[in-house]
């Protein structure tokens, strides 16, 4: 990168933390700072959604497996696809209805509408610890974008890659603090403009004829890349197993549904983030990782994307496009941050340990619990080597505990309060037992599928032995 691609960065980030700055300014209650006053429109909220989900870490993610398996590793966010288009369908319509009777902040307040106030407290520690593992996933992807793109030679005798661990650690963090779910959303979607721009009008284009063309390409790539066959039907299987769920049970995804005035934004909301994950951002990252992976066939995976784009894009797009892919990973971060907080402080502190209603103490009591978590993020981050390991190994211990109660909570009566609280802990229990027991896969499956399995054991065995007393169900 030239001095000018720097300047620009910088210029950017300064813009961005302006952005969030002024829009924490503007927060005078909890409902401004987690669910953006209940009020922002569908489109705002439909580039969150990707910002959020696909996010950089994914992107980062995404190129790693253009590069190892082709344009085939877009089959990865057809899972966004499908996960977003079956919440409007089934899911928005109903929690829209609860929404606007009881005026929800966090994805465990409608559990504790169905099943008391012991579940919910369960799912916020599940969704917080969660959450903590995504935003790790998003610090190490910004370390990698930054260390590929403008850091060759750290101070202090450090790699650059654990230096710009912590400086991107440092600069998420603060920013997290200062700002609010109104900040994050309208800054993604800036942000998504002008990295889509960047990648659909100069980085895919660039890369192609930098590496000579069609017939280059399929000279220098593996046998397969070009093929969207390459992935066994069993990978498709666990991506969906671990993706698909988490548009039921996911926090930033309650939060963003809570910011939408109605029903009808909110199924707006979740079509448009649904196209934009696939096929645009799919193809995007999988084209640009196998080009990375014809330009540098001896780097690491995840680092062919951000070393195509610092190679192929002209003076001054290089800084804007890298600013734009940092701030997607930033917004991410920031969603995540946001929601485990949000898990910590709404769902526990606040429900046990704070009897007042100050909503500016409460503002206060969360900024200091992203701090905590912000820090213990980067020492998780310095852990994993590769950024789709961390938010998968996320994704499965929040998806194994809370799918099959919350899947329960929405479309069966008999569901229970008893067996959603043993069934979220002996899924979750189960998963993470296999994972840290160093088990990838029994008979083809991810640990997931498992922890899915018993839960859904338990929950429906002892649902069906303990059921409520008082059977909550939707009105009409």
């Amino acid at each position: 990168m030239q001095i000018i691609d720097f300047l620009i960065f910088g210029l950017y980030m300064i813009g961005v933390l302006w952005i969030g700055y002024y829009f924490f300014k503007k927060n005078d209650d909890s409902e401004d700072y987690y669910v953006g006053g209940r009020s922002i429109s569908p489109s705002h909220v439909g580039l969150s959604i990707v910002a959020t989900d696909v996010g950089g870490g994914f992107s980062i993610g995404l190129g790693g497996l253009g590069f190892t398996m082709g344009i085939s590793g877009s089959w990865l966010l057809f899972t966004g696809l499908i996960g977003a288009w079956l919440s409007a369908v089934l899911i928005i319509p109903k929690i829209k209805k609860l929404d606007k009777k009881h005026s929800m902040m966090t994805y465990p307040d409608f559990l504790k509408w169905k099943y008391g106030r012991q579940v919910a407290t369960v799912a916020a520690v599940i969704s917080g610890i969660g959450y903590l593992g995504f935003t790790g996933g998003q610090v190490l992807a910004g370390s990698k974008l930054i260390s590929a793109t403008m850091i060759t030679k750290a101070p202090l005798g450090m790699e650059p890659m654990t230096f710009s661990l912590y400086v991107i650690g440092a600069i998420i963090i603060g920013y997290t603090v200062m700002g609010g779910l109104n900040a994050v959303i309208y800054t993604d979607t800036v942000q998504w403009i002008i990295l889509l721009t960047g990648l659909i009008l100069f980085a895919s284009p660039l890369a192609y004829f930098k590496i000579g063309g069609w017939q280059a390409l399929k000279e220098t790539l593996p046998e397969g890349h070009l093929s969207l066959t390459n992935v066994s039907f069993m990978q498709i299987v666990n991506w969906m197993i671990t993706i698909v769920p988490i548009w039921l049970v996911g926090m930033t995804l309650y939060q963003r549904m809570y910011a939408c005035k109605d029903t009808k934004d909110a199924k707006k909301a979740w079509y448009i983030a649904g196209i934009f994950e696939y096929p645009i951002m799919a193809f995007m990252g999988a084209f640009l990782g196998l080009c990375g992976r014809a330009l540098f066939p001896e780097v690491e995976p995840e680092l062919g994307l951000p070393m195509t784009i610092k190679t192929v894009l002209p003076i001054g797009v290089t800084g804007l496009v890298v600013a734009s892919y940092f701030s997607a990973i930033m917004s991410t971060a920031d969603s995540c941050l946001v929601a485990s907080s949000g898990n910590f402080v709404n769902d526990i502190i606040e429900k046990y340990f704070m009897k007042d209603n100050d909503s500016k103490k409460s503002i206060r009591v969360s900024q200091i619990v992203t701090l905590i978590i912000g820090v213990l993020a980067i020492f998780l981050a310095s852990h994993f080597r590769k950024v789709l390991d961390a938010i998968l190994y996320a994704y499965s211990f929040m998806v194994s505990g809370l799918f099959v109660p919350t899947l329960g909570a929405y479309f069966w009566k008999k569901s229970s309060s008893t067996g959603a609280f043993w069934g979220m802990l002996a899924g979750g229990a189960t998963t993470l037992t296999l994972i840290i027991s160093g088990v990838k896969k029994i008979g083809g499956l991810k640990p997931t599928f498992y922890g899915i399995v018993v839960s859904a054991v338990v929950f429906v065995a002892l649902s069906l032995i303990f059921p409520d007393e008082n059977e909550v169900t939707y009105a009409g």
